[in-house]
């Protein structure tokens, strides 16, 4: 059996050297059989790895893949420094469109077009997709079998979330600023204004004669950047029950 202290040290070495966050199984599989230490033992020595970091630039974060060492929201502004790239932007019609995704799903293209009042891009959906926060977990069961959409493991992840229980509740961000660091959202609402008003009787993937897609306008909105996360790792995709029931949203809690 390994000592304590070497335990503390052998996992923290892990994390540090992961490009993922590792999972309780994912940490226990490092130990051969007649050294791996019990469940006990190894939550204890990531509560005092977490423990030590207080005060200090990083920390150890639970997420909804495992276990990861980020650099802390309040010393970010400097370390982000260290990358010259540009800053991702995202419209806001992408921003609320993953936000409805993400506090109503299950929930098809056609509803989400529906609240906010305009038609969703196809560029939108394929973004959001291609960044994995998002993914297909279904059809409705009506006419046409329309997708279902959910968010995933990896948007979890990146919004230092270990499930969707910890999203704030949509009445506490009317002001959706306050879902920042990471999430620079508009407020959201029946009718919001847009380039495109919805019409529910388009092809959602209907192009016009020169092949450009009809719904693109809906994604011309001034761009809204979206800070780096402090960790943009990729995780692996989560996904919600088939059929399952749309979230209300006034029912989250933190």
């Amino acid at each position: 059996m390994i000592e304590f202290e070497q335990l503390k040290r052998i996992l923290e070495a892990a994390l540090l050297a992961s490009s993922t966050p590792l999972s309780l199984p994912q940490l226990l599989a490092l130990f051969e059989e007649n050294e791996r230490p019990g469940h006990d033992d190894l939550a204890r020595a990531l509560d005092e790895l977490a423990r030590d970091s207080e005060g200090r630039g990083i920390e150890l974060k639970e997420v909804a893949s495992g276990f990861r060492y980020q650099v802390r929201t309040e010393v970010n502004p400097w370390v982000a420094r260290l990358w010259t790239e540009r800053q991702t932007r995202y419209s806001r019609a992408q921003l609320e469109t993953l936000a409805l995704i993400a506090y109503r799903q299950p929930i098809t293209r056609g509803e989400i077009e529906g609240i906010r009042g305009v038609a969703v891009s196809s560029n939108i959906i394929k973004t959001l997709e291609e960044r994995e926060w998002i993914r297909t977990v279904g059809h409705r069961d009506v006419p046409g079998k329309p997708e279902l959409f959910g968010t995933t493991r990896a948007f979890l992840d990146y919004f230092n979330l270990k499930s969707l229980d910890e999203l704030p509740p949509l009445a506490e961000i009317r002001d959706l600023q306050d879902f920042e660091p990471q999430l620079g959202l508009a407020p959201m609402g029946l009718g919001i204004e847009d380039n495109a008003p919805a019409n529910p009787s388009a092809d959602p993937g209907a192009a016009d004669s020169d092949g450009h897609d009809t719904h693109a306008a809906a994604d011309a909105e001034t761009p809204v950047p979206v800070a780096q996360a402090s960790d943009s790792r990729p995780p692996i995709p989560d996904s919600r029950g088939d059929g399952e029931a749309a979230a209300d949203p006034t029912e989250q809690t933190p």
